[in-house]
């Protein structure tokens, strides 16, 4: 079984049987929502990607990709192109280390300092090069066509499924009874995934 944009909002609507505008127009929201929720729960290998960027030199701050979600690794490639990867630290411990951002150095740490950057230390004393190996939060099956599909839609179905009637659910502020069992399906078919996950990928990292 896999799921369709307009195949999965039908069975959204089917398995609630309602068909109320303002339910059908969220319907897109509660999809991308269970999608959240898997990709935080299993990070799987398909969803890692590598990017080069550069760093600025005096500028301790680095832009993580639109679609980051956490990171593996990041590396900073020196002049004889050389991997030197950085220890992730928690941003307390950059402060710390490197209480003025006008000292700068060869950067040896980095930390999620929001959303969409990290912060290194020291500073980085010229434009260096790095490499991010990271999570990514792919494209949603909601961005597509009626027709389209997705991984998670092709390999993910029962997971997707109910993780959207959670969300769907929830909007309509229903029975207590119906959502535990919408939520312990979504539980099993998330650990599967999981297992799945873990069955293809034996090395160690």
């Amino acid at each position: 079984m896999s799921w369709t944009k307009s195949s999965l909002k039908q069975a959204v609507q089917d398995y609630l049987e309602s068909s109320e505008t303002t339910f059908v127009n969220n319907i897109d929201n509660f999809i991308k929502s269970a999608e959240e929720k898997i990709l935080k729960s299993v990070q799987l290998d398909v969803f890692r990607k590598n990017v080069l960027g550069s760093g600025t030199a005096s500028n301790t701050y680095l832009s993580t990709p639109n679609d980051y979600l956490s990171s593996f690794s990041l590396a900073l490639i020196d002049s004889s192109n050389n991997y030197n990867y950085l220890l992730q630290k928690h941003v307390s411990f950059i402060r710390d280390y490197n209480p003025a951002e006008a000292t700068t150095g060869t950067p040896l740490y980095y930390a999620e300092f929001d959303d969409n950057t990290f912060i290194l230390a020291p500073t980085p004393s010229s434009n260096f090069n790095f490499e991010l190996h990271y999570f990514h939060r792919p494209a949603s099956l909601t961005s597509g066509s009626d027709s389209g599909e997705t991984y998670l839609s092709k390999n993910a179905p029962n997971a997707l499924l109910y993780g959207s009637l959670m969300e769907a659910y929830t909007f309509m502020k229903g029975e207590p009874d119906v959502m535990q069992n919408y939520a312990q399906r979504f539980t099993e078919a998330v650990q599967s995934l999981k297992l799945y996950g873990e069955a293809k990928e034996v090395s160690d990292y």
